[in-house]
């Protein structure tokens, strides 16, 4: 009989003994040992416990069978637990084995997902399993999420807290997703939306047809906009549609001027800006581009300008910036001057990890663009209305752009609603060649939507009577020094921020080098213990980022920094913890490699799930027992 392995546990090996042999795994048992002629990694890390699939990889040249040099070593490096998936009370137990010194052709890196803790039951009085297996195809969420963890339900809001189905408060350090400025349940934007439903819930504006809200709301963002001045406003439904339509604005433009060769974008590593196939190509995320056969070729990508981990030894903010122009110049040159028709940038980096530019970074940017002719794209998506402490990102760091982009705290998250400033140079190009070009084909049919026009539109008058900007910066001082008190933690490489808008970068030795293993989830550690505290926030491998409402009270600011210190603390315990096992585990894959050598794990049978066990550290139990 085949040996049995706790419900839910997986492993993955790849196997080179005499005689060869592979050991393959289903639902936490053994159910083939063979023996093919070809090493075979099993990718857990893709899938559920209920799901396997094989990955045969031919062997590297000089690996031959029989008494290879190397065969040890490869069994060790081999050697990944990745994560329990039981039901039980284990569930939220992360364990594992660290494979020392894996290369990446021989294992599969297990990301930090496998670390996130899995919420408290949601369960209302309909749904006795709660809603584990549900219907959505969830967004940036793992499929196996979807599946094999109850989510989070958020069921209601009020001011800066958020409350789970369960009755749980939660302070929402992050504002929904950089999003609810004026926080949950304001009576006033509730009211905007409800009068417009009744009394015109739709609209649309194709062909000179629109409503009063959405020409009210143009005119209401060109007024508030001074860093220049701005010509006509594009609405769209969100931040990537807005983005993405910058793209074919910008071409239209372009083909209006007798240029149809000025076709290229340039934006930033780390950038974000969206996720349709144009914006996730702006983007400068790998994962918004691994799998989706993106980016785009027409879309280049430019130095991040993340000072601390990218500088040069005894090199200034200054001559970073510096250095960082003189790179962009050279991208310029290299591909044509001819062929670029715009750059694209966030005035602080969001999804990217919180990051604001060095100094005189953007002047010396604009300088470049300037010389060569080329559009400058503000991504204020997440900068604009109060969240560094002026009205738009453009007025922390003067920033003239030709276009901006806008969403998220447009209408406080409570409706979906984008934009586009467009500035009277392009407009007028737009206006002057229509005989010719015929109409701008471009739109949407909720484009200028008047519910979410009118809501806008009160969002705005709650900004300015509120004095929200004013605000901001007065609360903004004790939040940025409450938080960077913790900069000397151990696990902490650098806080950085402004205004209402924090990140945090977990590393070893403090040292932008010298990242934590990914499979220990050091970012997605302190999200679950700030969660577990009531505090949610945005973890993004090991960065993690704070944009609360910008609404908040004193009281609430001194909830956000005593909750984080406690939450780094637990994780700092964490870490320490598996700094020791790491030391551990390497005597004990010592064992399991002579085990291995001396009659191949495969044939080992019950063997080699004690010793399993023993590296689990886990007494013999029954699949599913707790």
């Amino acid at each position: 009989m085949h040996p049995t392995f706790p419900a839910g546990w997986t492993y993955q090996f790849a196997l080179r003994s005499p005689p060869t042999g592979a050991i393959t795994f289903k639902n936490g048992r053994i159910i083939s040992t063979k023996r093919p002629p070809l090493h075979i990694l099993f990718i857990s890390h893709l899938l559920t416990p209920r799901q396997f699939v094989t990955c045969f990889q031919e062997p590297r040249e000089g690996n031959k069978a029989g008494r290879n040099p190397n065969r040890s070593e490869m069994i060790c490096r081999s050697l990944l637990l990745l994560r329990s998936n039981a039901a039980s009370k284990a569930s939220n137990i992360v364990k594992h084995v660290a494979a020392t010194g894996c290369l990446p052709e021989y294992s599969s890196e297990a990301p930090a997902r496998y670390f996130s803790s899995e919420p408290s039951l949601q369960v209302d009085s309909t749904e006795e399993n709660g809603f584990k297996g549900h219907g959505m195809l969830a967004p940036f969420t793992a499929g196996w999420q979807s599946t094999d963890l109850h989510p989070l339900v958020i069921d209601r809001s009020e001011g800066s807290y958020v409350y789970d189905i369960n009755g749980k408060k939660y302070i929402d350090a992050l504002a929904g997703l950089w999003s609810t400025a004026l926080g949950g349940n304001e009576p006033r934007l509730i009211k905007a939306a409800t009068d417009q439903l009744n009394k015109l819930p739709f609209y649309h504006s194709f062909w000179n047809r629109t409503t009063k809200p959405s020409l009210d709301l143009a005119n209401g963002i060109l007024s508030m906009f001074t860093a220049r001045e701005m010509g006509k406003i594009f609405f769209t439904n969100s931040g990537s549609e807005a983005n993405d339509s910058q793209v074919k604005l910008v071409w239209y433009y372009n083909n209006a001027l007798g240029r149809p060769n000025k076709k290229k974008f340039i934006a930033r590593s780390k950038s974000y800006h969206g996720s349709t196939l144009v914006s996730a190509s702006l983007s400068g995320l790998p994962a918004l581009h691994q799998k989706f056969d993106l980016p785009a070729p027409f879309v280049l990508h430019t130095d991040c300008p993340h000072y601390w981990r990218f500088h040069l030894p005894d090199e200034t903010e200054e001559e970073f910036a510096t250095r960082l122009a003189t790179n962009l110049e050279n991208l310029i040159l290299k591909e044509g001057p001819e062929t670029i028709a715009a750059f694209i940038a966030e005035p602080v980096m969001g999804a990217g990890g919180v990051i604001p530019p060095p100094k005189t970074y953007f002047e010396k940017i604009q300088a470049v663009l300037k010389k060569y002719d080329i559009l400058l794209i503000a991504d204020e998506v997440i900068t604009a209305f109060g969240r560094l402490g002026t009205m738009f990102g453009c007025d922390m760091y003067d920033i003239k752009p030709d276009l901006v982009s806008i969403a998220k705290a447009l209408s406080s998250a409570y409706m979906p609603i984008g934009a586009i400033l467009v500035s009277p140079e392009i407009t007028d190009v737009i206006y002057s060649q229509s005989n010719k070009l015929g109409s701008f084909a471009h739109g949407f049919t909720y484009s200028g939507h008047p519910v979410s026009c009118a809501v806008a539109i009160e969002a705005l008058k709650i900004y300015k009577e509120r004095n929200i900007i004013e605000h901001v910066q007065k609360i903004a001082p004790r939040f940025q020094e409450g938080i960077k008190a913790f900069s000397g933690s151990p696990i902490v490489g650098e806080i950085r921020g402004l205004g209402l808008i924090l990140g945090t970068e977990f590393v070893d030795n403090k040292s932008p080098n010298d990242p934590f293993p990914a499979e220990w989830g050091v970012g997605s550690l302190f999200g679950a213990e700030c969660e577990k505290r009531g505090m949610l926030i945005r973890v993004a491998g090991d960065n993690i980022m704070l944009s609360p409402p910008l609404i908040m009270t004193p009281d609430e600011v001194e909830e956000i920094i005593s909750k984080y210190g406690d939450a780094l603390k637990a994780t700092e315990e964490r870490i320490a913890e598996l700094k020791a096992k790491r030391e551990s585990v390497a005597v004990v894959v010592v064992v399991v490699v002579v085990v291995a050598a001396a009659g191949g794990l495969a044939g080992a049978g019950a063997g080699g799930v004690l010793l399993l066990r023993a590296v689990l550290g886990r007494e013999e139990e029954e699949p599913g027992s707790s």
